[in-house]
């Protein structure tokens, strides 16, 4: 596993010390509050499908896939994206409309406003408004954000647990999220 260990501070401020583009693939949520973590185990998921084919990826696509897990949202989330090509965001969706555990993914520029999620904070900017602010400060962000969201309902309960439907959407989840890593990559 050693292949994916999250950025740390000094490859994440050496962005383009790698001559292969990455491709970052970000878990989002709090693995404490219930479903809200689901984002952390389809990136775990995904991680442990990968981790012998880290080499091959780079040889035969010449990109960089890694795998990382955030509790964070707007401009740091941003911030973590800088100096990636293209980047996966796996979250929860709390939308209502949608049986719980239903597997959906939105380009970014897709997303209906009031799904944002973490990709927002009461005391941030939401995503797209830290995007607009990063490209009108020229920083280097993913020419393509692609994100895979599960439904969701409870993400506001302190619980290691996830619920059974959202659980059961690990494996669906964990596949699209590959599928997308390879439609990005060729």
């Amino acid at each position: 596993m050693a292949e994916f260990e999250p950025r740390d501070e000094q490859s994440f401020s050496n962005q383009n010390s790698s001559a292969h583009p990455l491709i970052m693939i970000f878990g989002l949520g709090n693995p404490l509050l219930g479903d809200d973590g689901v984002g952390w185990v389809i990136a775990q998921e995904v991680e442990s499908r990968l981790a012998g084919a880290q080499k091959n990826l780079e040889a035969k696509s010449n990109f960089r896939v890694e795998v990382d897990r955030l509790s964070l949202g707007g401009l740091s989330l941003m911030e973590r994206l800088a100096g990636c090509q293209k980047a996966i965001l796996i979250d929860s969706i709390v939308t209502g409309c949608n049986p719980l555990g239903t597997v959906l993914h939105f380009e970014m520029e897709d997303l209906p406003a009031e799904y944002i999620g973490h990709l927002s904070s009461a005391h941030d900017v939401s995503l797209p408004t830290a995007l607009e602010v990063g490209n009108s400060m020229g920083v280097q962000l993913p020419q393509k954000i692609v994100i895979v969201a599960v439904e969701s309902q409870i993400i506001y309960e302190f619980s290691e647990e996830i619920s059974p439907p959202v659980a059961a959407a690990v494996p669906e989840a964990t596949t699209m999220v590959l599928n997308l890593l390879d439609q990005l990559i060729n």
